[in-house]
């Protein structure tokens, strides 16, 4: 038996996960500017990539908690608390990070994250394998960000 998916609400879910990406950036201060003055590790990508990667990120970050909280109708308290603290600590890591300027702080912040996203798709794999899967490259995402920003802490 196939589940409805419903468009609109998927879309809704997607612009939602855009738009707090957005509003994250917007409230963390010139990410260009300030990464661009910074001496970074080796395999750094150029500036431009970030907000790249992030758009394809939050968009299969919002299609997998549509399919998680409305296809799969989970109200597990487990599923919405993971999903929460991930999006308050992704929040919270661009304030640190480029409008504080706490390198080593932003570091912390960015394991705790990574160790999040990381339980996040274990529990939405569990519940509906898709939903972990679209949540991989968050997770690799995360870890290749912890060595930039770990590498960036050491060497400025």
């Amino acid at each position: 038996m196939r589940e409805k998916i419903s468009k609109t609400e998927l879309l809704i879910w997607i612009v939602g996960a855009e738009l707090f990406g957005a509003v994250s950036a917007l409230i963390g201060g010139n990410f260009g500017g300030f990464y661009d003055t910074l001496t970074s590790p080796p395999l750094a990508p150029p500036g431009w990539l970030f907000p790249v990667m992030w758009a394809i990120i939050y968009g299969l970050l919002g299609a997998s908690a549509y399919l998680i909280f409305r296809v799969s109708g989970s109200n597990d308290e487990t599923s919405i608390k993971l999903f929460a603290l991930q999006l308050i600590l992704n929040f919270g890591w661009s304030i640190i990070f480029f409008r504080l300027h706490f390198l080593w702080i932003a570091a912390v912040t960015l394991v705790a994250l990574t160790i999040v996203v990381g339980l996040m798709v274990l529990d939405f794999y569990r519940k509906r394998k898709l939903a972990g899967i679209m949540n991989l490259l968050y997770l690799f995402w995360c870890m290749f960000a912890c060595y930039l920003n770990i590498g960036i802490a050491v060497l400025n």
